[in-house]
């Protein structure tokens, strides 16, 4: 029997990052959490019998330890989805460089440093399948969320690009980009402050579905591009946003 392939999931402690582990293991991957919520991720790990590593996006050497870790003690990563992010709702002009810092770093350097740590396997191997999340935010702007929306968009950018470069090496490179959904985080934005508690107030209201999304249902997005039989899906942007943006 076929071993199962490795599956490494970054931010995959809660939220969007759980559903992701949960769709994978379902088809048939072997689950590897990697975040910096150790306790939560390692109890995922135990449901889903898979693997949870600590792991700080923004640490280049930790990232490339973390993979180098997983590779001897797992097996080589053929799949990898980049959930780990980080917000806040604030007008960017009430913003700094060390925010700026921040999100760009967890949001954008983060996704390039795991996908620099397992490229070189995937490509050498002939088989991979990477997908990184972004978010509508990216497509069509939203409020308080500049910096975060232009480091996402970067993420569009660099996905597409490494899709070109890699189309021939069997590997495939997605986007995900989820519309509002009901997480941890985006609950947490929404305590910062009377204009994010509006904000995070009206997103119900303001999704022409009549509601936010559910982790799993954006989930389910990001394991179609995971599929063995989709190696002609690359460099794709997919919108889980219940009609809230259409391209």
């Amino acid at each position: 029997m076929t071993e199962p392939r490795v599956a490494l999931v970054t931010g995959g402690a809660r939220g969007i990052g759980a559903a992701v582990a949960r769709r994978l293991h379902a088809q048939g991957r072997r689950v590897v959490l990697a975040d910096l919520l150790t306790t939560e991720a390692e109890a995922l790990a135990d449901e889903l019998d898979g693997h949870a590593y600590r792991c700080d996006v923004t640490d280049s050497d930790g990232v490339r330890d973390m993979v180098s870790a997983i590779e001897t003690d797992l097996g080589p990563v053929d799949v990898l989805v980049n959930c780990a992010g980080f917000d806040r709702f604030v007008r960017f002009v009430d913003t700094d460089e060390d925010f700026w810092d921040t999100i760009i770093d967890i949001n954008y350097k983060g996704t390039l440093r795991t996908c620099h740590a397992v490229l070189p396997g995937m490509t050498e191997r002939g088989w991979g399948r990477i997908v990184n999340f972004a978010s509508d935010a990216a497509r069509g702007g939203s409020s308080l969320e500049s910096v975060y929306a232009g480091a996402k968009a970067g993420v569009i950018g660099f996905t597409k690009t490494i899709a070109r470069e890699t189309v021939k090496k069997g590997v495939t490179c997605n986007v995900v980009c989820p519309g509002p959904t009901d997480t941890t985080l985006i609950r947490e934005m929404g305590e910062q402050g009377e204009l994010p508690a509006k904000i995070v107030g009206g997103l119900d209201r303001a999704m022409p579905i009549g509601r936010m999304a559910q982790p799993d249902e954006i989930a389910y997005g990001a394991t179609v591009f995971t599929h063995d039989d989709a190696l002609f899906i690359t460099g794709q942007t997919l919108s889980v946003s219940g009609g809230l943006t259409m391209a």
